[in-house]
């Protein structure tokens, strides 16, 4: 395993690593390519090199070797717990282990086939009338997927105290509706595997050939007219277009041919007084749908997003013609991957806060909720010193700013108190069912908190998660323990310049940057959705964020796709002001300031091949054109290149210079905060 938990940051009475060899960032150089060339392979490509993305991976990197680690460690604890047969009903170990022991019991698997969706089915294809159409899309939001419409109860955008209920465009089988009514050569190939695909899961769901074949065109016309009546993925991202609050009557005026009253109730969700609405027109589309679509063509709809939700724990046969399209068609993956990792995922994913306690007792070191908080500290304050700073702002906005930063909430390591998985039940007879029942849990959990207080304390990832997230409306950030990890130094500690770019830059700094992007800057300290800024400085603000549009706009991807820089805006300013921090708070560090070398790389070298490092993923080009039209994201390779192009620390640093590919004028660099 190429990972360890590290605990050298600023503050530490324990001296970083010297010159250890191998060095793990030092040896990731490849010296053939010129840093001013390409820098994230002249930073990566000595690993990309010596390790090809395996055939059952999308891609491969960091963070796969992370996962990798807290893989094996989540499945020490998933075995451990299968192999107790005699667990309290009830306990932990016994539904961590029920569920695994049933998905990795391949034989009832494919002995029962599809065979425990037959009362899902049966009641879809019981539809008879308005009401019942109603609570069969209800009972596919509880169980599986999320068909015609997205839906979910948060936090109310204007008014953070309160949970509302939540309707958005949705019901789509791929993952974005570019993939619907886009020409280029990739698109159209996506589509016409769909169709194939859709016919093997008709035909798994009993349907003859030819009746298999009319349903999948059927259910393709629907869902392609449901694309086009559907928003631009970054047409999704002001909060305030989102922002459309209406009576419930209104939206059963609305929307007529859809029982809304019946959904809500069958959700457990009795006369709701107000409903936020994401894009009416999306819900007005879907009501004239109602009426065009025959009586088949609805179940059959409402059957493919039953099976797609759940396919993957089906059967063998089921889940090999799933994974060939959704896999293997859409990101390039090769071949699944084995068994007990896809179960050990799962189970990780259903019943993640029970193995989040067992993760904190045995493998999470202790001290970790201190460091992590140190880092966030130290990047906090350099973000004060760099608002009252700003030459664009005016000081009447940097007040209100500085409010807002001072009042963000860091929570990081692991929750104070978890969540009460009592009433979430598995067996070990049947995985997909036990799948459900989790899914029915989550869904049940989050229905439940609609009309009651809201509680700022919860988390919503576990601390064996990888990632970390900003909650505009809690105006907080989440910072889970699992973030410690820094892969190629083990038994030994990482030096501060990596634990600075890659904890405090693309992890606190960003996500604090989330708090003063074009989305995050639209909610005040309170986490309402209130305009804090002065005209002036917002139209200069804007302004600058749209130079970072029209930045990435310009790098291609894959063929002739190129980054959707409106779309990623959100990310992309993210990543240029969390590198921008993390490097200044790293220059108050005593390796910086005592100039410490170590592998032959300075100071400065080791924190811009630190951040290289912390996005050191290689993608099949499937899986890159995917997300091109798909995720708010950009690229790894433009994480690390669009950000590094505006600071020139890192041309001084690695001696880019006018001509050099990376270069860019100092006209045209782009610095927000």
């Amino acid at each position: 395993m190429l990972a360890t938990f590290l605990f050298a940051a600023c503050g530490s009475d324990k001296q970083p690593v010297t010159d250890q060899a191998p060095d793990f960032l030092a040896m990731n150089i490849d010296t053939t390519i010129k840093p001013g060339t390409d820098f994230f392979m002249y930073a990566n490509n000595g690993w990309f090199s010596k390790n090809p993305i395996p055939a059952s991976e999308q891609g491969n990197g960091l963070w796969q070797l992370i996962r990798d680690t807290i893989n094996a460690q989540v499945r020490q604890i998933c075995e451990n717990s299968a192999a107790n047969t005699t667990a309290e009903k009830g306990s932990p170990k016994q539904k961590i282990g029920d569920m695994f022991f049933s998905g990795m019991d391949s034989v009832s698997l494919n002995k029962a086939g599809v065979a425990p969706l037959k009362p899902e089915f049966d009641m879809i294809d019981g539809m008879t009338d308005a009401a019942s159409v109603a609570k069969a899309t209800a009972m596919v939001h509880m169980n599986s997927g999320a068909p015609m419409f997205g839906f979910y109860i948060g936090q109310d955008d204007k008014l953070s105290d309160k949970y509302a209920v939540f309707i958005s465009q949705g019901g789509l089988s791929l993952p974005d509706r570019s993939f619907y009514v886009d020409m280029d050569e990739r698109a159209v190939k996506v589509r016409e595997k769909f169709m194939p695909y859709l016919e093997s899961m008709f035909t798994i769901m009993g349907y003859d050939a030819a009746k298999a074949k009319v349903a999948a065109a059927n259910h393709m016309k629907l869902e392609t007219a449901l694309a086009k009546a559907s928003r631009k993925r970054e047409d999704t991202r002001d909060p305030n277009e989102n922002y459309n609050k209406m009576t419930f009557a209104e939206l059963q005026k609305m929307s007529p041919s859809f029982d809304w009253a019946t959904f809500m109730s069958s959700v457990g969700i009795n006369n709701p007084d107000s409903v936020i609405v994401g894009q009416p027109e999306v819900v007005k589309a879907w009501d004239k749908l109602l009426k065009s679509t025959s009586s088949d063509d609805l179940k059959n709809y409402l059957k493919i997003h039953m099976i797609r939700g759940l396919a993957s724990y089906l059967d063998d046969n089921t889940y090999q013609q799933h994974f060939s399209f959704f896999s293997t068609t859409l990101r390039g993956i090769e071949v699944p991957r084995p068994r007990w990792k896809r179960v050990t995922d799962q189970t990780n994913n259903s019943l993640g806060e029970l193995i989040g306690q067992v993760y904190v007792d045995e493998y999470l070191p202790k001290g970790t909720k201190e460091k992590l908080t140190e880092i966030g500290g130290a990047i906090k304050s350099v973000y004060a010193e760099r608002i009252k700073q700003l030459d664009w702002m005016s000081p009447a906005t940097k007040e209100k700013a500085l409010a807002k930063l001072n009042s963000i909430v860091m929570k990081v390591g692991y929750p104070d108190k978890w969540k009460d998985l009592s009433t979430l039940t598995t067996d070990r007879t049947s995985y997909v069912r036990n799948v459900m029942n989790a899914n029915k849990w989550e869904m049940t959990y989050m229905i439940n908190k609609y009309g009651k207080p809201v509680d700022r304390t919860e988390w919503d990832m576990t601390p064996q998660t990888y990632n970390a997230y900003y909650n505009p409306s809690n105006n907080e950030i989440v910072v889970p323990g699992a973030n410690i990890i820094v892969p190629g130094y083990e038994r030994v500690l990482a030096d501060d310049a990596l634990l600075y770019s890659i904890i405090g830059g693309s992890t606190f700094g960003h996500e604090i940057t989330h708090g003063f992007d074009d989305q995050g800057s639209k909610y005040d300290e309170k986490g309402n959705l209130n305009n804090w800024w002065t005209a002036e400085d917002s139209t200069k603000f804007f302004s600058k964020t749209s130079k970072i549009v029209e930045q990435y706009n310009a790098y291609v991807v894959v063929d002739s796709l190129t980054i959707n820089g409106d779309m990623t805006q959100g990310e992309n300013i993210a990543d240029i002001g969390g590198i921008m921090m993390g490097y200044e708070a790293f220059k108050k560090t005593k390796q910086y300031q005592d100039k410490q070398i170590i592998s032959g790389l300075n100071p400065d070298q080791r924190f811009f091949l630190g951040y290289a490092l912390a996005w050191m993923i290689n993608d099949r080009p499937e899986a890159l054109a995917s997300q091109v039209k798909s995720d708010v994201h950009s690229p790894a390779k433009f994480r690390v290149i669009g950000p590094l192009v505006n600071m020139p620390e890192f041309f001084t640093t690695f001696n880019i210079k006018e001509g050099d590919p990376l270069w860019k004028s100092e006209a045209d660099r782009v610095i927000i905060w």
